[in-house]
């Protein structure tokens, strides 16, 4: 034995020398192959000098071949040959018996108790011990990883459950896309549904669009407009087609020069209703919609343990219960829906100075959403997922946790200095004597519009490329042509029908480009209205940009075609923004100068 007791020692592992035994499922010490062993060994011989007498052809004592004894090893033993012909590093050794010695079996250690049979070199049991622990703790591990797979799938499942969807009726774009801008119209209405909600008015309330934001995310996701629409905003509500709560279809007809809010619960209006609406109001289609009751602003702050806002006055509103002194708080549950609710005891009293205090709100609600307290709490995201899932009702586009999830990726890539609340810019409605409704301010709210429509950041946090600005910028500087020596062919490529002969009757009566004609429509649609001219025209080009309003991107440097009389003609194509003869096209490169904040700053309310 060699020093750690487990066989033969000079060139051979030891380990290697324990081989399993498949009838008995046991590990069997087995030594290299060898003749049978007598009772007193004889001397050792090297494997060089038994492989010299195997070539010999010499005869053993016992009258086998040094070859025969080795094939008998290689075959002898039920898995012990496949074990010593995969071992080729450790060759075998014989062991010759004395001359004329009987061949016992192998020995066992002094003291030690016979074995029986088939039982012969056994292995330690602690070695079995360790396999069969190694055994078992695998499927213990496998176990808890199915079930911990289960048991996600499962809680998935249970979200899943948890929302409740609404279909679009066709009134949004179908879904959002990760590689475009994004348009998601949040919808707050006075439903009173919920536990103790029913306290507060009008507990029969169809529910209203009583606080309606649209959020435009940027393409590159570098900042964001959350643009609040007035419920008392006057404005015009296009025929809906509806799937009503017992799945039957209704068109309800339009009505014009009616309160916003009302494009939601009244005459059976659904959410895509009020979608339908913005579209008409600010042209801007709504990727989705998510709606939230009373029961949502309590059960969310309380998710993400309150969030902190600030006055700079105390406020004691019986109406909606809000009753706190100056300075700051952290609200959630009732205190959160009081504070939303309020509007008698700040500003103006008015429907307006509560949106700047729900705009406050919910700046102080991302910020919470954003911390660090919020993300690495397991617990709040688990609250967070449950709240979130119950108390919004979703479009049918984005009916599972998976879409939810993915729309949350995208939003969760914004900075809070970047996200921008404003409201839609209003008058008072000059048809009324006593002030009740708003309506859109005619010179602000289109700039307002055009500039989302755009994706321009009203936190100026894009900078356009200095060259390429300057390059577009230079397109309209220069000498202008007279309007009589300027040739033009105008395109139908995307305008509402007429458009062209529209355009070519205006600048021939009105405004002396007499050398312009009628091509018809175009080979393509344009989203946008452009001028193309080659480099010897661009007098001509800047003189008609002017007349029609053209920006300096709607110029497009190129080649000129040749008009009826064979004359070198600029081609203009009239896009989809073309909003009539004699409209301006020229689309603002910064937003407009309107009231906002942005939702890394605490503002207190007044």
């Amino acid at each position: 034995m060699d020093a750690q007791g487990r066989g033969r020692a000079d060139d051979i592992d030891p380990a290697d020398q324990w081989v399993l035994n498949p009838n008995t499922g046991e590990y069997e010490l087995r030594l290299a192959p060898s003749a049978p062993q007598s009772s007193v060994p004889g001397p050792r011989r090297s494997a060089s000098r038994a492989g010299a007498a195997s070539r010999a052809g010499g005869k053993t004592a016992g009258g086998t071949t040094a070859g025969s004894a080795t094939a008998a090893g290689a075959g002898g033993g039920a898995g012990a040959g496949g074990a010593v012909r995969n071992r080729t590093a450790a060759p075998a050794r014989e062991t010759r018996p004395a001359p004329g010695r009987e061949v016992p079996s192998q020995r066992r250690r002094r003291g030690a108790p016979e074995e029986p049979p088939g039982r012969r070199g056994r292995r330690p049991v602690k070695k079995n011990k360790a396999k069969r622990a190694l055994l078992w703790t695998g499927g213990i591990t496998a176990f808890v990883v199915v079930a911990a797979a289960a048991g996600a799938y499962l809680y998935i499942e249970h979200l899943n459950d948890n929302i409740q969807s609404v279909s679009d009726d066709g009134a949004s774009t179908g879904g959002f896309s990760k590689d475009k801008a994004i348009n998601i119209l949040l919808i707050g209405t006075d439903k009173r549904t919920g536990a103790g909600n029913e306290k507060y008015g009008d507990s029969g309330s169809a529910g209203h669009a009583d606080t309606t934001i649209l959020l435009h995310v940027s393409k590159d996701r570098s900042n964001a407009t959350a643009l609040s629409i007035p419920r008392d905003l006057i404005v015009d509500i296009p025929d809906c087609p509806t799937t009503q709560e017992d799945g039957s279809s209704k068109v309800i007809a339009g009505e014009t020069g009616v309160r916003f809010n009302t494009s939601l619960g009244q005459e059976g209006r659904t959410p895509s209703c009020t979608v339908r609406t913005v579209t008409e109001l600010t042209g801007i289609q709504a990727d989705n919609f998510m709606v939230a009751d009373f029961n949502a602003v309590k059960t969310l702050t309380s998710a993400v343990g309150g969030v902190e806002v600030c006055l700079a006055k105390d406020i004691n509103d019986p109406d909606s219960k809000l009753d706190l002194p100056k300075g700051e708080h952290v609200i959630e549950g009732e205190q959160a829906l009081a504070f939303v609710r309020t509007r008698h005891a700040v500003g103006t009293g008015g429907d307006l100075s509560r949106i700047g205090l729900q705009q406050q709100f919910l700046s102080a609600l991302m910020r919470k959403l954003k911390s660090n307290d919020t993300l690495t709490s397991p617990s709040k995201m688990i609250k967070l997922a449950e709240a979130g899932t119950k108390a919004l009702t979703v479009d049918s586009a984005l009916d599972s946790i998976d879409k939810l999830k993915d729309l949350g990726l995208e939003l969760g890539k914004l900075d809070t200095k970047n996200l921008t609340f404003t409201t839609v810019p209003v008058i008072d409605n000059p048809t009324e004597k006593v002030r009740a409704t708003v309506v859109p301010n005619p010179t602000t709210a289109p700039q307002v519009f055009q500039a989302i429509q755009n994706d321009v950041s009203f936190t100026a946090v894009k900078e356009q490329k200095k060259k390429e600005a300057a390059a577009v910028a230079a397109r309209l500087k220069g000498t202008k042509a007279d309007p009589a020596d300027v040739r033009v062919q105008v395109y139908n490529g995307g305008a509402p029908a007429g458009s062209a002969q529209e355009t070519l009757t205006w600048l021939q009566t009105e405004e002396g480009v007499d050398k312009s004609e009628n091509a018809g429509n175009a080979p393509e649609t344009l989203s946008k209205t452009t001028l193309e001219y080659a480099p010897d025209q661009a007098d001509q080009a800047r003189s008609l940009a002017a007349i029609m309003g053209l920006s300096g991107s709607a110029l497009k440097p190129g080649k000129s075609v040749t008009n009826s009389q064979g004359l070198p003609t600029m081609t203009l194509t009239l896009g989809k923004d073309f909003k009539g003869a004699g409209v301006s096209l020229t689309a603002p490169s910064k937003a407009p100068d309107v009231e906002k904040s942005t939702a890394d700053k605490v503002e207190c309310a007044k």
